[in-house]
């Protein structure tokens, strides 16, 4: 039998430590404050969906 090894995923530096998981209810666990990772997100990601609505009221 082999065993399945966890390898930590690659995560940017500055959510170095991160970790979630999903339990038994479907409820989302993390480490980290969602607020946290929202401006992480807003920061580093551009949104698609706003850039064509932008688009189209010009």
């Amino acid at each position: 039998m082999s065993k399945k090894k966890k390898d930590k995923a690659n995560v940017h530096e500055e959510l170095e430590g991160f970790d979630i998981k999903i339990n038994e209810f479907g409820e989302i666990i993390s480490n980290l404050p969602i607020d946290t990772l929202n401006e992480f997100l807003n920061e580093n990601l551009k949104d698609k969906k706003l850039k064509t609505e932008n688009s189209e009221e010009e």
